[in-house]
């Protein structure tokens, strides 16, 4: 009886996410298959990510939770959890300019492996979220540190918490 009552669920689950009007898991597919291209080719070394960073009006924007960043970030960095990405607060965060250049790095840019950067599932890399929202969001020009680096690198700049 319990294996026929899961094989019902499991049956009647994909129709029960369409019911949700405010969850569109095919337009997020969509999204998904369409920025891939476009991460492809917006991907840093270090030096260059280093070099954007230090632009005006280059936003380097650190998504993982406010409680990691207060532990620790790159030196310039905003933190903007991907949790609360809404268009509000997006726009609160980024500015006027939807054209405004975005770098994003996350945990599993970092070997370290320790709070408050441990590594991640390489498939859930927070940088993946990250760049898929932001364009989701109307913000085309994302760039994403392409590196693995050592937090303790002098070159880094490393604010500890």
């Amino acid at each position: 009886m319990r294996t026929l009552l899961l094989a019902a669920a499991l049956i009647a689950a994909p129709a029960l996410g369409q019911t949700n009007p405010q969850i569109d898991y095919p337009a997020f597919q969509a999204l998904t298959a369409s920025v891939a291209p476009q991460r492809a080719t917006r991907l840093l070394a270090f030096a260059a990510f280093k070099a954007e960073a230090a632009k005006p009006d280059v936003l380097l924007l650190d998504a993982r939770s406010a409680s990691a960043f207060q532990r620790g970030h790159i030196k310039g960095a905003v933190n903007l959890p991907l949790t609360d990405f809404t268009a509000g607060r997006l726009a609160a965060v980024i500015g006027a300019n939807p054209d405004r250049p975005i770098l994003i790095y996350c945990n599993n840019n970092f070997r370290n492996n320790v709070a408050p950067v441990p590594v991640k599932s390489v498939a859930l890399a927070l940088n993946i979220q990250t760049f898929i929202n932001l364009v989701g969001y109307g913000y085309p020009n994302v760039y994403e540190l392409a590196d693995v680096l050592d937090f303790n690198d002098p070159a880094v700049e490393w604010v500890k918490g």
